[in-house]
């Protein structure tokens, strides 16, 4: 049988907000566009602290190679239960990388505190924690209330993406905070990746927690000489 193949999601405020209302995340919560991660002024709009940054990124030459070399020297994941630090997902869906990014932004850290109850999201949740890598990918890939929800919103945006092309245009990765740690979150690793420490009053958008995670994959490509990544970003915090 043909692998699942979806159209791939844009990664906007508008498709994420629908996504999450469908799976089941309270209103309380949305997603904002980030516009600057330097900028005090273009960052105000957007509540603190942030709990989850989702991020399309371009796979460059020079992040490709690191990400080979950080796996290359990973075992296989075998986290699974309530004292998992974070909840991650194999990717085992085409061009699902944005529905699971944004998924994984809500179920981990303090967002998971405003999953509805009884909503799909919530059983989503119940169901993975107890399950291994490769069952807890099952459990996604055959959840039909998790294609409903990415099928309601894989037209919306302001493009529609061409599940024919490569994927190299852009990795979906999302950054939450949890246990007082940064975690980057991608269904192509083999595993979540702890970037190290963060206080108690630093988010996701406090200068370390970028140092520590977006902007280190911008480094690797300008440490060569890249040209100026073109990425997105949007935030999870608070409605204002």
């Amino acid at each position: 049988m043909a692998k699942k193949m979806w159209e791939m999601l844009e990664n906007n405020p508008d498709v994420m907000n629908q996504l999450a209302a469908k799976l089941g995340l309270s209103s309380e919560l949305q997603f904002y566009d980030v516009y600057s991660l330097d900028d005090p002024d273009l960052l105000a709009h957007i509540p603190r602290p942030a709990l989850a940054l989702l991020v399309t990124i371009p796979l460059t030459p020079a992040w490709d190679r690191n990400r080979k070399a950080e796996d290359a020297e990973m075992e296989s994941y075998t986290g699974s239960g309530p004292d998992e630090p974070v909840i991650w997902f194999k990717q085992t869906i085409g061009h699902a990388c944005g529905s699971i990014g944004c998924l994984v932004s809500m179920i981990n850290g303090p967002a998971a505190e405003f999953i509805k109850p009884d909503s799909d999201l919530a059983e989503i949740r119940k169901a993975a924690i107890p399950l291994d890598m490769t069952k807890r990918a099952e459990m996604l890939y055959n959840s039909e209330p998790f294609e409903r929800a990415h099928k309601s919103v894989e037209r919306g945006g302001q493009s529609i993406a061409n599940s024919s092309t490569d994927r190299n245009g852009g990795h979906f990765v999302s950054f939450v905070k949890s246990g007082g740690k940064l975690w980057e979150l991608e269904g192509s690793r083999k595993g979540p990746l702890d970037r190290g420490s963060l206080d108690d009053d630093e988010d996701v958008l406090s200068p370390r927690a970028l140092k520590i995670g977006l902007k280190r994959i911008i480094k690797l490509n300008s440490n060569e000489g890249g040209e100026c990544l073109l990425f997105s970003c949007i935030a999870l915090a608070r409605k204002s």
